[in-house]
């Protein structure tokens, strides 16, 4: 079997055991073992959600035995008041949450799949209250300027000597602009898309971009030479302020 197979297999055990518990609902699966099995893969996990009954939510957050006697558990940690990740001792990897029928109206998250559930439950389970909101567009002008200003105040960190600040500055929040910024210079392709982290699968979505991507991230000792790439890009493609691209260059220089 090999481990897209166990995924699933285990994901389907897990419903079994909940079905056994007597006060579970449903278990939702997300992500690659939920709606979008097409990008299931050797390094995918187990994301999900186990829906129980009105006041049974704590026995199953507090007592994970319908998990442990499913497979042993090798480590977890409660990462959120809702749930946890957990790694069992044949290295499958999960995060899940446990919640009531009722919360689940109020949680956000993108359309899952119903790998169990009870015979009343209703498929539409599976799928948020209210869809997800699509992100807006920022201003084009606002997000140049956002890169533009964190490679000035990331440069001045970096010659303070302040190397780890500089390098979220500018390896990570200008970074960030210009993943926001990459639809206004490259065609998206076809790949999943996930409202919540514009990072996952930027490769596939715009090819051409990331092929930058290593300029741009250059590691905690390279920050400025990180940061005169960007500016570099961000002039070879839109509108930047004469003054502020020479002050960002006056610090590179320092």
């Amino acid at each position: 079997m090999n481990k897209m197979q166990r995924l699933l297999s285990r994901l389907d055990q897990i419903g079994q055991s909940l079905e056994r518990s007597g006060h579970a609902l449903a278990l939702i699966g997300l992500g690659s073992v939920g709606a979008e099995l097409q990008r299931l893969d050797e390094y995918s996990d187990l994301d999900f959600f186990a829906i129980v009954e009105q006041g049974h939510k704590w026995e199953f957050i507090n007592d994970l035995c319908w998990l442990s006697e499913v497979n042993p558990i090798a480590y977890c940690f409660k990462n959120s008041p809702d749930g946890y990740k957990l790694l069992f001792e044949d290295g499958i990897f999960c995060e899940f949450a446990v919640f009531e029928l009722a919360e689940l109206a109020h949680i956000p998250f993108a359309a899952g799949r119903v790998v169990w559930k009870q015979p009343w439950v209703d498929e539409s389970i599976a799928f948020p209250a209210r869809p997800t909101p699509a992100p807006q567009p920022s201003p084009t002008e606002w997000l140049v300027g956002e890169a533009l200003t964190n490679l000035y105040v990331g440069l001045g960190r970096y010659r303070r000597g302040e190397k780890l600040s500089a390098s979220r500055f500018i390896q990570n929040y200008a970074v960030d602009r210009i993943l926001d910024l990459a639809a206004h210079i490259e065609a998206e392709q076809p790949a999943f898309k996930d409202p919540f982290a514009s990072e996952r699968r930027f490769e596939q979505r715009f090819p051409e971009l990331a092929k930058r991507l290593p300029e741009f991230v250059t590691g905690y000792q390279a920050s400025p030479l990180a940061a005169l790439a960007i500016l570099d890009f961000l002039e070879s493609s839109f509108e930047v302020n004469p003054h502020m691209a020479k002050a960002i260059r006056e610090l590179y220089a320092d």
